[in-house]
């Protein structure tokens, strides 16, 4: 076994299988743990299926920070990626460590020394993945967001069902900025709450190029898409403008709505459920490859009265209430307030204190998995914030307000709109 290799999983296993044995079994220093590096028994063996910019730059560099966290999997259809992606695990391991790489994502959650998995893949694949890895015994860190209504609710009970744990990977709740205007408009600093203003960035200046191009050499393709319609190769959308093209996610409104309108939702203290209308108009781009609405405006009615505005435009995020605002003007910018008194105040010890992780999204998992108490941005918190973008795209499609009852999760009497709340799935791709 490789340096660093004996994990939580293959260590009890071994402990398990050698009860009997009499000849004495030598335990490394590595395996005992040295200096801050935790024992093997106390390490998160882990998978990362998706090993692209995000995957590594953010997802995988962020494990290797956690000392307790170790990758023993490493999966991407793109043949450059995951070597890339080995690079930095033996650069802190060693270049003799040793970690199974793959295209095909199902061989990392076939793996019995695979504890749990870190999902950074487009956004059709990220429900589908989930819910095999979780009924294969695996806890489950993935990106936002879900790619449809449907879909969100068949991963949030799959979790439940399995009493997994599982995150919604954003960094948003661990903020101190978000943190701390949640707080004040949960402990009624600006008295009662009437509107939320969210802005999220426009979607991409352009149209993208339709025309087919040759598959790089090596790319597969067909597991690219997946449960996605069949499709040529084009250039444009591996790995990243994917997000404008509905058939891999439903654009800005999806993407960084699961950031801004997650702590609209967290602030309003509706985060397990949603508001029972939307409208709105956009815009989409005309004649080329993209077809996500690069420009919208959106208003949500919650039962309580509370108005969701969702603005394209900015990264701005703004709570008002019957005794003043807060909020800030760009992503993760200092929290300002329309008081010095609502901005310095103190939320006492009896009062709502929101549950947090100032060491980030995958800390938070890691800490869970011991635990096994959900994560800051659980499934069905996760899948509830994708359903308020997801239901203003259909908005938008279909060009008329809609009810929404966010207890059956369909729009009341309107079969045309309550179609749109899930997508088939290409053969043999199914939930």
């Amino acid at each position: 076994m490789s340096k660093g290799q004996l994990t939580r999983r293959t260590l009890l296993k071994h402990a398990t299988t050698t009860a009997a044995v009499t000849v004495p079994y030598v335990i490394t220093s590595t395996a005992l743990g040295k200096g801050a590096t935790p024992p093997a028994s106390d390490r998160i063996a882990m998978g990362f299926i998706g090993c692209g910019g995000h995957g590594v730059g953010r997802n995988l560099r962020m494990f290797l920070n956690q000392a307790d966290a170790q990758p023993v999997a490493l999966c991407d259809v793109d043949p450059r990626q995951a070597p890339r992606a080995l690079s930095f695990v033996k650069r802190k391991f060693g270049a003799d460590y040793k970690c199974f790489t793959t295209a095909d994502w199902r061989e990392v959650i076939a793996r019995k020394d695979v504890d749990a998995v870190m999902i950074s893949t487009p956004d059709h694949w990220h429900v589908l993945m989930s819910v095999a890895a979780l009924k294969a015994g695996k806890d489950v860190i993935c990106e936002k967001p879900t790619y449809s209504i449907g879909q969100g609710r068949i991963l949030a009970d799959t979790v439940k069902r399995y009493k997994a744990v599982f995150q919604t990977s954003t960094e948003d709740r661990s903020m101190a900025c978000y943190h701390r205007m949640a707080e004040l408009v949960r402990n009624g600093r600006i008295g009662k709450l009437q509107r939320i203003r969210v802005q999220l960035p426009a979607g991409p200046g352009g149209a993208g190029d339709p025309k087919p191009k040759p598959i790089p050499k090596g790319f597969d393709w067909d597991m690219w898409l997946g449960p996605a319609p069949k499709a040529p190769y084009r250039n444009g959308l591996a790995h990243f403008h994917w997000r404008w093209k509905r058939d891999y996610s439903g654009g800005q409104l999806t993407d960084w709505g699961s950031h801004q309108i997650d702590i609209a939702q967290w602030g309003n203290n509706t985060e397990r459920t949603g508001p029972i209308s939307v409208e709105g108009t956009g815009k989409k781009h005309s004649g080329g490859l993209y077809d996500t609405y690069h420009t919208y405006h959106l208003k949500y009615v919650y039962a309580t009265g509370v108005e969701l505005f969702v603005d394209s435009g900015g990264t701005g995020l703004k709570f008002e209430g019957s005794d003043g605002w807060v909020g800030n003007d760009r992503f993760g910018g200092p929290v300002k307030a329309s008081s010095k008194k609502i901005l310095t105040s103190k939320i006492g010890a009896e009062e709502t204190h929101l549950f947090t992780c100032r060491g980030g999204e995958h800390r938070n998992f890691l800490d869970c998995l011991k635990t096994r108490k959900d994560p800051y941005f659980p499934a069905e918190v996760g899948h509830r914030c994708s359903s308020i973008s997801h239901i203003g795209n259909i908005a938008m499609d279909l060009g008329k307000a809609l009810k929404w009852d966010p207890e059956k999760e369909t729009f009341p009497e309107d079969p045309i709109a309550n179609r749109m709340l899930t997508t088939p799935m290409r053969k043999p791709w199914t939930l």
